[in-house]
C-alpha cells in the first residue's frame, strides 16, 4: 500500500506536470491560429460551469461576505485568470516554451517581492538579493545575453508580454497570502474565476471584432479539452490534496519541477534548442530562488 507521503509527490507531480503542459498547449494553440483570449475565455467558462454544482450553494449561503470583499476578488480574478493566463497565450506566438517557463519559474521569489513592497510579510538580505539575481537572470533571456538588445530597446515582444504575466501571477499569490477568506477553496475558485470572466469577456468580444475568431475544428476541441480538464481543474485539485498531506513548504518545492517538465517537452515535441543563455539565466534564476529560501521558515 502507498504511503501518505508517497502518494502527496504523485499528486504534486501530476499537477506540476499538467501545468507545464498547458505551456505546450499553448504554443500548439499559437501554431494552429486559436485566439489566446478566446481559447482563454472559454478555458474559464468550461471551468465555471464544471465547478458551479459544487459551489453555488455556499457562495449564495455567503453572497453578502463576498460582496464585502468584491473589490479584492475582483484583483485576484483580474491578475489570474484575465491577464496571466490570456497573456502566456499570447506570448506564445511570438516566444520559445523555454523562454517563458523559465521566466514563469522565477514566480516564487516574485511573491516575495510583491510581499515586501506590500507589506504583507517581511523580508530579509538574502531574499532581497534573491529577487535581484532572479530579475537579473530574466533579463540574460530576454536580451539572449546580448547588450546590444539591451542597449537598442530591441527586445521579443513575446518575452516582454510573458514578463507581465510573471508579474501578474506573483501580484495575485501575494495578495491571495494577505487575507484568509471565510470560503472553501473551490467556492474561492469559483468566485475568482467569476470575477475574472467579467473583465475576460469584453477582451474576448474585442478579439471577435478585431477578425480574430476560432473555427471549431478537432485541434481547438483538444486544445480545450486539455486547458480545462488537466490545467485547469486536476492541477488545481492534486495541488490542494498534496499540500493538506505534507504542507505547503514541502509541496512549493515540486513547482520547480515545471521548467524542467517543459524544457523538455518543448525540445522533444517543438524541436526547440536549449541555448547557451538560457543556461547563464537559469543558473542566474536557481541562484536566486536559493538565496530567497534563506531566512524562510522551513
Amino acid at each position: 500500500m502507498i504511503s501518505r507521503d508517497k502518494a502527496a509527490y504523485i499528486f504534486l507531480i501530476f499537477a506540476t506536470l499538467f501545468w507545464s503542459g498547458n505551456f505546450i498547449v499553448g504554443k500548439a494553440a499559437s501554431l494552429f491560429e486559436i485566439p489566446p483570449f478566446t481559447l482563454n475565455f472559454y478555458r474559464w467558462t468550461f471551468a465555471w460551469l464544471i465547478l458551479a454544482p459544487f459551489t453555488l450553494k455556499e457562495i449564495f449561503q455567503k453572497k453578502e461576505y463576498i460582496l464585502e470583499n468584491l473589490r479584492l476578488i475582483f484583483i485576484l480574478g483580474i491578475t489570474s485568470i484575465t491577464i496571466f493566463n490570456s497573456i502566456v497565450y499570447y506570448s506564445l506566438n511570438f516566444t520559445q516554451v523555454i523562454n517563458g517557463v523559465l521566466m514563469i519559474s522565477t514566480i516564487p521569489v516574485m511573491i516575495i517581492f510583491f510581499s515586501w513592497i506590500l507589506k504583507i510579510e517581511k523580508t530579509n538580505l538574502y531574499q532581497i538579493l534573491g529577487v535581484f539575481f532572479s530579475l537579473l537572470g530574466v533579463m540574460v533571456i530576454i536580451t539572449k545575453a546580448d547588450l546590444n538588445k539591451l542597449l537598442n530597446f530591441n527586445f521579443n515582444k513575446g518575452d516582454l508580454w510573458m514578463v507581465v504575466a510573471m508579474f501578474s501571477w506573483a501580484l495575485y499569490s501575494a495578495l491571495l497570502k494577505k487575507k484568509k477568506f471565510d470560503l472553501s477553496q473551490i467556492s474561492l475558485l469559483q468566485t475568482i474565476i467569476s470575477a475574472g470572466l467579467v473583465l475576460l469577456l469584453p477582451a474576448y468580444l474585442v478579439e471577435m471584432s478585431l477578425g480574430y475568431k476560432v473555427d471549431i475544428h478537432l485541434p481547438f476541441i483538444l486544445t480545450l479539452s486539455y486547458v480545462v480538464l488537466f490545467p485547469g481543474l486536476a492541477s488545481f485539485f492534486f495541488w490542494i490534496k498534496g499540500i493538506s498531506i505534507i504542507g505547503s513548504n514541502r509541496s512549493g518545492i515540486f513547482l520547480h519541477l515545471m521548467p524542467i517538465f517543459s524544457t523538455i517537452m518543448a525540445i522533444l515535441i517543438f524541436k526547440e534548442k536549449f541555448m547557451i543563455f538560457h543556461l547563464i539565466g537559469a543558473i542566474l534564476i536557481i541562484t536566486g530562488i536559493i538565496l530567497s529560501s534563506k531566512g524562510r521558515p522551513a
